[in-house]
């Protein structure tokens, strides 16, 4: 009896047929979403919760309310956790109905890639608007009002979903959209937990700070830093985007998104930095008259 040929599909073929499982999800978008969550989730310690948490949630805060940093900065992970799970409970279910479409993975990776431009452009400001976005602070009357388990969690909840306070970066929305785009439920939640954990862990940037003078210098290196990771995050996206474009059309598109992208980006912050600098000379000038 003769055997019937056996007809080869494209890998695509074969990842788009089974994207329902966990294995069958656009691994390649996941792996960008990662990278995407985290620089999202350390710009997002310059918001000004992120500033309150690392004056607050301290050795010497919490020893001057009678309790132990220790367990309060892990109630805060713990929180924070949760509060990245949250927002990954709404990607899944967003990331299920992606998959239902039965969206092919160019072009879910093409999604993904302008997405990430995207973000770069908003962040850089050359649309003419930029983060902040969505400027709600935590309660700190909860520190006098409240015991440390309930603020710890509290506030690390509200840290670790992302976007119930202030927003930092546009990298935000674009890690929600990786999530959806994944077209897996469970990667959808797992990226949201690891969002969250990484946004936890900024508390533990004061632990050895054991004084107000040790603290007081972290805050000075830490306001340095703003800057530099505000525009390091910036590039995070662009190479997100280009690296997207390169999966989906090939590598020579994928450099010419990133060229183009950069360029704009680029020229941008370079004319708000002259604009900072000319502004410098004025307002010595002004502050010698007065």
């Amino acid at each position: 009896m003769a055997s019937r040929p056996v007809t080869s599909l494209p890998l695509s073929a074969l990842r788009d047929g089974d994207r329902g499982s966990l294995a069958g999800m656009e691994a390649t978008v996941f792996v960008l979403g990662v990278v995407v969550a985290f620089a999202a989730a350390v710009r997002s310690t310059w918001s000004p919760c992120g500033q309150s948490m690392l004056s607050q949630l301290t050795p010497v805060g919490e020893a001057s309310r009678g309790y132990r940093y220790r367990t309060t900065a892990t109630w805060f992970v713990l929180g924070a956790v949760v509060g990245g799970a949250t927002l990954g409970a709404v990607m899944a279910a967003l990331a299920a109905a992606v998959s239902a479409i039965g969206a092919t993975s160019t072009a879910l990776l093409a999604i993904a890639a302008g997405l990430a431009g995207l973000g770069a452009v908003v962040d850089s400001g050359v649309l003419g608007v930029m983060p902040p976005f969505f400027k709600r602070q935590v309660n700190e009357y909860w520190l006098s009002k409240y015991r440390a388990w309930v603020y710890g969690s509290g506030f690390g909840w509200q840290i670790g979903a992302g976007v119930t306070t202030y927003i930092m970066t546009a990298a935000v929305f674009v890690t929600v959209a990786f999530g959806a785009l994944t077209a897996g439920p469970l990667a959808a939640l797992a990226l949201g937990v690891f969002f969250g954990f990484v946004r936890g862990l900024a508390v533990l940037l004061t632990a050895r700070a054991g004084n107000t003078t040790e603290l007081f210098a972290l805050h000075r290196r830490f306001d340095a830093l703003g800057e530099p990771v505000r525009r390091a995050v910036i590039g995070v996206q662009l190479a997100v985007a280009a690296v997207g474009a390169g999966a989906a059309w090939g590598l020579v598109p994928g450099l010419v998104v990133a060229a183009v992208l950069a360029v704009a980006v680029l020229s941008t912050l370079g004319a708000r930095r002259r604009g900072v600098a000319d502004a410098a000379p004025d307002a010595s000038s002004h502050a010698v008259t007065a």
